[in-house]
């Protein structure tokens, strides 16, 4: 990718300015991960910071019970490890690959002494961080208002527009997740939430594939969703 309407447009890449993302790009090492690979791991204290170039990750972390939580998905454009390069903390959970992932890697120093020299960076940066705190109290505000079916389809509208591509016959998403993994995000049991998938194929409005999952009716996705007065 080297235009800027190739990025999404909610990523940092998709945000700066074209003289702010070009010197962000030039800084750090390039490194690819296969399938599986772990970019960062939960609890470690290491604080190099990876932005996305392309493909996608899942961002989980470890609950009380030692079971795994999906907590995010991250897509090219986006930057993985900002908060413990940023806190001086441990690294508060694990990313790991979906698929081939293209990165560039920046030591801390590297990424703090840009956003001294482009503010433009770090005030992106802090507004993003500010969207995933919102976009987390949503979920927890949607838990309480929403039946699972609505809720799922509330998270694939915004997945749609953070992440999709749109092609003949709907709007691909391509980083599939497991019906354990739409549970966590949606806050629902997993028998819920097989229910409720096969419920959106048989309507139409879903179609669900090895490695990805396709929206067919995006506008009817939106309505169920109460998403039609709102963004996005």
């Amino acid at each position: 990718m080297s235009k800027a309407e190739e990025w999404p447009a909610r990523s940092l890449l998709g945000m700066l300015s074209p003289a702010a993302r070009q010197e962000l790009l030039g800084l750090g090492t390039e490194v690819r991960f296969e399938a599986g690979d772990v970019l960062l791991r939960e609890g470690m204290d290491d604080r190099h910071v990876l932005l996305l170039l392309s493909g996608f990750v899942k961002v989980t972390a470890s609950v009380e019970n030692g079971e795994t939580s999906l907590l995010a998905v991250r897509a090219a454009g986006d930057t993985v490890g900002e908060m413990a390069a940023m806190s001086g903390g441990p690294r508060s959970a694990t990313v790991t690959a979906c698929g081939p992932v293209t990165a560039r890697v920046f030591q801390t120093g590297a990424f703090r002494e840009l956003q001294l020299r482009r503010p433009e960076v770090s005030l992106t940066l802090t507004g993003i961080v500010a969207d995933r705190l919102r976009w987390a109290n949503r979920r927890r505000l949607d838990f309480r208002g929403y039946p699972a079916k609505v809720r799922l389809a509330r998270l694939l509208v915004e997945f749609a527009a953070s992440y999709g591509t749109s092609r003949s016959g709907g709007v691909v998403i391509g980083c599939r997740l497991t019906q354990p993994e739409l549970a966590t995000l949606v806050g629902a049991a997993e028998t819920t939430i097989h229910k409720v998938l096969r419920e959106l194929r048989d309507e139409g409005l879903l179609e669900t594939g090895y490695r990805s999952t396709v929206i067919r009716d995006l506008p009817s996705l939106r309505q169920l969703g109460d998403l039609s007065g709102e963004l996005p």
